[in-house]
C-alpha cells in the first residue's frame, strides 16, 4: 500500500530548510508529536464520514461494471465527473498500468481528491482532516466485498517531506515522460502550483482546452538528448483525447485545463493551512512545557512562540492573497463544464452584491478576486486561535490598504476594497 495513494502527490527529494527561511523544502515535523497524534485523532474528513455512513446502512456503494467503486464514490463524496484530469506519467504503484494509452484519472473538490487506475486493484483517496491534515485511503475494487475505505499511514513515507512544506500533504508534479510514460529523470521535474511559469507545467498530463499559450509540457512525450536536454512536442488547444486512447473507458474524454490550475492552487494553500495548524499546536505546546519547567504560569506569552506561529501564518496569506501568481500568457477555456460547477457549487459563500471567491478570471489569472476560496475550509475555521487570529489581522492589514508593502502591490485599491467587502459580508472579518 505504500505509493497506492493518489500520484498528483508524486513525491521528489528536497533539502529541509527552516521553516523561519520560508516553508519551500521545510523539514518534516513529527506527526506522532504530543500536540499532533496523527494517528490517534478522532477523523471527521469526509472520507471517515461515509466510512461511518456506510458501518450505519446509511450509505451503500453501488459496484459500476466498467468503473468498480469509482461512480458511487463521487456521488456520495460529491466530487464533479467534470474535475476528471489525467496523468500518465509512471509515477505511482501501478505503474505497470500505466501509459500515455491508459492513464490515470483523478477526480477532486476542495476537500477530497480520488484517484482510478484502469483495471486497477483499489479506489484511492485523500481527505482534508480539520485538524489532522491530509488523510490517506484505499479502497478494494473487490465486487464480492463490503466496499469499506481503509486509512494507509504508509504514505507519509513519501507523502510526509519538504515537497509537501513537512507535512502529510499533496503535490502536483511535471516531468519529462518518455514514450511509455516514464520519467527521464535526468532531465528533472517541477512542483506545480498557481506560481509555476506554464512552460514548466503538465509535464505527463493531459490537457483539454484552449489558451495558456502552447508552451506547456502536457499532451508530450520526450527523448533523451546529450546532458539533461530532452525534446518533445505536445498538442495544445485540443478538446477530446481519442486520438490519444481509449476515452470510453473513462467518464470523461477530458483532462480539463482549468481543472488543472484549480487543483495545482489548491495543493499548495491545503498543505500551507495544515503546516501552519501544526507549527502553531507544536509551538503553543512547546511553550507550555518551558512555562512549567520555569514555573511560570500556564500560557504565559513566549516571543519564540510568536514567531512560530507568526511566520508560518505570513507564508500562508501571501499564497492565499495570489501575492505571486504566474500570469496566464492568453486567456484559457475548459471543456468539461469543470469552470461552472466550480463557480456555482451549492454553498458557496456569496457577498450583499451576490459576489463569491469561487468566480473565475482566466484571462490572465485564475480567480476574479485574489484570494483562495479556501480560506471558507473547514481546515482553515479549525486553525488554532492563535494562528488565526493572526492570519485574519493580516489579512484585515492588506486588504484594508494598511499594509503597503511591495509583497502585496500587485493588489490594486478596487481589489482591496472588493476583497474587504466579499470577506466581511461572508463572516471572515
Amino acid at each position: 500500500m505504500l505509493r497506492y495513494t493518489i500520484s498528483l502527490f508524486a513525491l521528489g527529494a528536497v533539502a529541509a530548510l527552516s521553516a523561519l527561511g520560508g516553508l519551500d523544502g521545510s523539514s518534516v515535523l513529527p506527526a506522532d508529536h504530543e500536540a499532533i497524534g496523527y494517528s490517534k485523532i478522532t477523523l471527521t474528513d469526509p472520507v471517515s464520514k461515509l466510512v461511518a455512513k456506510l458501518a450505519a446502512g446509511k450509505a451503500k456503494l453501488e459496484y459500476d461494471q466498467t468503473f468498480g467503486y469509482l461512480p458511487a464514490v463521487l456521488r456520495e463524496l460529491q466530487v464533479p465527473e467534470s474535475s476528471q484530469v489525467l496523468v500518465f506519467s509512471k509515477t505511482s504503484f501501478q505503474a505497470t498500468r500505466i501509459s500515455p494509452r491508459m492513464p490515470r484519472a483523478l477526480y477532486f473538490n476542495d476537500q477530497v481528491a480520488v484517484g482510478y487506475v484502469r483495471g486497477g486493484d483499489v479506489v484511492e483517496f485523500t481527505a482534508v482532516d480539520p485538524v489532522g491534515g491530509i488523510i490517506f485511503y484505499t479502497l478494494d475494487q473487490d465486487p464480492n466485498s463490503s466496499p469499506k475505505p481503509q486509512r494507509q499511514e504508509q504514505c507519509l513515507q513519501c507523502h510526509a517531506s519538504g515537497s509537501t512544506l513537512g507535512v502529510p500533504g499533496l503535490v502536483v508534479r511535471s516531468v519529462y515522460p518518455d514514450r511509455n510514460g516514464m520519467p527521464i529523470f535526468q532531465a528533472g521535474s517541477f512542483v506545480s502550483d498557481h506560481r509555476s511559469s506554464i512552460d514548466q507545467r503538465w509535464g505527463g498530463w493531459y490537457v483539454t482546452g484552449k489558451g495558456a499559450g502552447s508552451k506547456h509540457m502536457g499532451n508530450a512525450v520526450y527523448t533523451s538528448g546529450e546532458g539533461h536536454n530532452v525534446s518533445g512536442e505536445g498538442k495544445t488547444d485540443i478538446t477530446d483525447l481519442k486520438e490519444f486512447f481509449d476515452t470510453g473507458a473513462y467518464l470523461r474524454p477530458t483532462s480539463d485545463i482549468i481543472a488543472l490550475l484549480v487543483l495545482e492552487h489548491q495543493t499548495r494553500m491545503t498543505n500551507l493551512i495544515t503546516r501552519v495548524g501544526w507549527e502553531a499546536r507544536m509551538a503553543l505546546h512547546d511553550r507550555d512545557v518551558m512555562n512549567k519547567a520555569l514555573g511560570e504560569p500556564a500560557g504565559a506569552p513566549s516571543e519564540s512562540c510568536n514567531r512560530r506561529i507568526n511566520n508560518a501564518g505570513e507564508e500562508l496569506v501571501k499564497y492565499m492573497f495570489m501575492t505571486d501568481e504566474a500570469a496566464l500568457p492568453t486567456p484559457v477555456s475548459g471543456t468539461s463544464g469543470f469552470a461552472e460547477d466550480y463557480a456555482h457549487r451549492p454553498g458557496t459563500p456569496k457577498d450583499k452584491q451576490g459576489r463569491s471567491l469561487r468566480e473565475l478570471d482566466l484571462k490572465t489569472r485564475l480567480f476574479r478576486y485574489h484570494c483562495s476560496p479556501l480560506i471558507y475550509s473547514e481546515a482553515f475555521k479549525a486553525l488554532p486561535e492563535p494562528a488565526k487570529t493572526r492570519v485574519i489581522a493580516r489579512i484585515r492589514e492588506v486588504v484594508t490598504g494598511h499594509d503597503t508593502t511591495a509583497t502585496f502591490a500587485k493588489l490594486s485599491t478596487d481589489d482591496r476594497r472588493a476583497l474587504c467587502e466579499i470577506l466581511t459580508d461572508t463572516g471572515i472579518l
